[in-house]
């Protein structure tokens, strides 16, 4: 389960993609046989149709959509978060630059350039792919600590001042904001729930290869897979914040 677990994380979204799909056609080619055989079965000893395999579908697609739409709120709830924190923290650097001003020299210079590359870093992280982000992250964490470094020696000279206090309290929130970033873009849905989203979407299209008979049946059967498979994708999307073409914005 490890590896499949790992597996499922570091997959690209294409791969990903044509591996589900494959599932999707071999669930549905094995429900097609299975009717065929049935239908055989029937020919030589009939049986009433009770009518009973459209419950049996409406339940089956009834629960699909109920573990879909409940994927899909949790991927939108992290990729929601995200994109506060951005807010967030971009209005929190700006506090902290417009304050870092009323600082003397050379405190003051000091400060507003770790803030200026702080700030181009997290967007360049912001933006990076997973490859890249080990760098960028220790490039990061470097910054933040020499940014309080150069906070606790310039509080020295303004420690007397009313707004020495708020000054410290903008430079926590930000150190607060980038940890909370961090954290932010490493939760995810956990895999399991994918994992069994596939496994359930498997058997539903083995369900719909079974009930939907003839050419304009199976037709239908596979462009409602086709959406299906759609939906699961964007969903895998959106909770990939590092490797997903669907990021939070850093502007």
């Amino acid at each position: 389960m490890d590896v499949l677990k790992g597996w499922v994380d570091g997959a690209p979204l294409l791969v990903l993609g044509v591996v589900v799909l494959l599932l999707l056609v071999a669930g549905l080619a094995v429900g097609i046989w299975v009717r065929r055989r049935h239908d055989a079965d029937d020919r030589r000893a009939p049986r009433d149709d009770d009518g009973q395999e459209g419950y049996v579908v409406s339940a089956v697609l009834g629960l699909l959509a109920l573990l879909l739409g409940f994927t899909f709120a949790l991927a939108v709830d992290r990729f929601e978060t995200r994109r506060a924190l951005v807010l967030q923290e971009a209005n929190a650097i700006g506090t902290a630059y417009l304050r870092t001003q009323l600082l003397p020299q050379p405190h003051r210079q000091r400060i507003s350039a770790l803030l200026i590359d702080y700030t181009e870093n997290r967007v360049a992280l912001g933006e990076s792919s997973a490859a890249a982000n080990p760098q960028m992250l220790a490039t990061n964490n470097r910054i933040v600590t020499d940014l309080w470094a150069a906070t606790a020696a310039g509080f020295q000279s303004v420690k007397g001042l009313d707004f020495s206090s708020a000054y410290i309290d903008s430079m926590n929130t930000l150190i607060d904001l980038d940890t909370s970033r961090k954290a932010a873009r490493t939760v995810r849905v956990p895999t399991e729930v994918f994992i069994v989203l596939v496994i359930y979407l498997t058997v539903t299209a083995g369900v719909l290869g079974y009930v939907f008979s003839g050419p304009r049946g199976r037709a239908a059967a596979v462009f409602m897979l086709g959406l299906l498979w759609m939906s699961m994708l964007l969903i895998v999307d959106i909770d990939r914040p590092t490797r997903g073409g669907i990021r939070e914005s850093q502007l």
